[in-house]
């Protein structure tokens, strides 16, 4: 079936003269864009459903069409004919080319004032362009952010939409009545202009990295280090969740090494392949990040832990065939296993308060450099229930930038430096140990140097400045007088005003 028309002025005319019964459509009916149109159509909207392929329109309709009110379309000019006015258009595809090309269909069927809302995980700097080329043609664009997966689509994600204000008054309802509930606040709002909800998403899923590391950091030393068994394990992750790491990812953790393989009989842990895959949006929040200054260090070595564990040739090369120098054991060391236990958790909380504290160190800065004016207590906020990283400690986080908007670093805040005090020692006494056992913790060894530079009175970035100065007469800095200054290391070194 071809989607685009040669006349697409005549098309766009057709569509406009008419005012459909339909609220939302969603345009793509891959497993997300089916459940949340599935969504929608719960909470008694009528949505209009549109696949490039028909037949996995027809088969939709077959499946699900008896449970709510479905308006199918064969073509985009039919999909766009059938919502009512202003039209509001969801994109459910593959971000990139097929984004594009459909934003480009429906733009040509559409009229002033319409909604197109792109719900994929799509890079913030395409909203921006997308949203400006849209505005031009009169059209509202929104990047929505849709976290929660599968699951969330169908029960109730957190949204993190972008775009103009305006665009709000018509699609806020929608969204709120399938986003997630948490104490009857819903968690989605409006986030800022063109790209800031595509932007907050991105950050979102590179916390999500680091969390996931942490927490296969955290299962590693357990099972390696304190030689304990996958199901033993869950247990000890089922009584964190009912703590100070109360989580959905240490939820499912537990679920997951509960998990006896039906063909094996083995732990599911032992027989999955450890590569982890990505679809980008980690890379981007480093990329960013680098971009705007920021340091997000524990995320980035999230990142560059699954490239690692994708490097297989690299690997198989080197097991066995590096010395590892003189290893030990817990015994060895003189550790008991218990206080073991609970150093790791302790110090899987500092690393996660680290990734958390990153991450919204970069919306800020991403706020900053765009004139965005995201409000960290929103995301705190919306990140309750729906999402991934949805975790206990998210009240906490609003509850500081309640009572300081400005905090320097979220560490800082008192709740959170108070727990600091309880979990740095075991942080400390966690990652040597990793060291002394030989298992590598990236994100927790990163995240604790991240720390202790933030609070080092001097950095060798002193040195660094000295080094630059000498070779490529970069200049510096003094901390007892005002300009900037130059060493004449090739003639007498003295020192100059630069």
């Amino acid at each position: 079936m071809t989607i685009a028309s040669d006349n697409s002025s005549d098309s766009a005319q057709d569509a406009s003269a008419t005012t459909g019964s339909a609220q939302i459509g969603v345009v793509g009916l891959a497993v997300m864009g089916s459940n949340i149109a599935r969504n929608f159509a719960s909470k008694g909207h009528t949505v209009a459903v549109y696949n490039r392929t028909t037949s996995k329109t027809d088969a939709f309709m077959e499946e699900f069409g008896s449970t709510g009110s479905f308006v199918p379309s064969a073509t985009i000019e039919e999909f766009v004919a059938s919502l009512e006015r202003p039209r509001r258009a969801l994109i459910m595809v593959q971000a990139g080319k097929a984004t594009d090309a459909v934003i480009g269909q429906l733009a040509d069927a559409m009229e002033e004032g319409d909604i197109i809302i792109d719900g994929g995980n799509s890079l913030y700097t395409d909203t921006i362009r997308r949203e400006a080329e849209m505005s031009k043609r009169g059209l509202n664009f929104v990047g929505a952010g849709i976290s929660g997966g599968e699951e969330g689509a169908l029960n109730g994600p957190s949204i993190m939409p972008g775009g103009p204000e305006k665009s709000w008054e018509a699609l806020g309802p929608l969204l709120e009545s399938i986003s997630a509930h948490v104490d009857g606040t819903p968690c989605v709002t409006h986030i800022g202009p063109d790209g800031a909800g595509h932007f907050v998403k991105m950050v979102h899923n590179g916390i999500e990295y680091a969390d996931m590391q942490v927490i296969g950091e955290a299962y590693q030393l357990l099972r390696y280090g304190a030689g304990m068994e996958p199901a033993e394990i869950a247990e000890v992750f089922k009584q964190w969740n009912q703590g100070d790491l109360d989580s959905y990812l240490i939820e499912i953790t537990s679920e997951v090494l509960a998990q006896v393989d039906a063909t094996t009989g083995k732990p599911l842990i032992d027989v999955i392949v450890d590569s982890a895959g990505q679809k980008g949006t980690g890379r981007w929040t480093v990329k960013a990040a680098l971009d705007l200054g920021i340091p997000v260090t524990g995320i980035g070595e999230a990142v560059f832990a699954r490239a690692l564990s994708g490097a297989r040739a690299q690997r198989d090369a080197t097991i066995g065939n590096l010395p590892s120098g003189e290893l030990t054991t817990l015994e060895e060391l003189g550790v008991d296993r218990d206080a073991f236990i609970d150093d790791v958790r302790r110090a899987l909380y500092a690393s996660k308060l680290v990734a958390y504290a990153q991450g919204f160190d970069e919306i800020k800065a991403g706020s900053d450099e765009h004139n965005w004016n995201v409000d960290p207590r929103d995301l705190a906020t919306i990140w309750r229930g729906g999402c991934i990283i949805r975790a206990k400690f998210l009240n906490r986080i609003r509850d500081a930038y309640d009572s300081n908007p400005d905090l320097a670093t979220l560490l800082l805040a008192p709740y959170f430096n108070d727990e600091l005090k309880g979990l740095v020692d075991s942080w400390r006494r966690v990652v040597i140990a990793a060291t002394q056992l030989g298992l590598p913790v990236p994100v927790f060894a990163s995240s604790l140097s991240y720390y202790d530079s933030l609070r080092a009175e001097r950095l060798p970035a002193a040195l660094i400045q000295g080094q630059r100065d000498f070779f490529g007469a970069h200049t510096y800095k003094r901390v007892d007088a005002e300009g900037t200054f130059h060493t004449l290391w090739s003639g007498d070194r003295s020192e100059v005003e630069a």
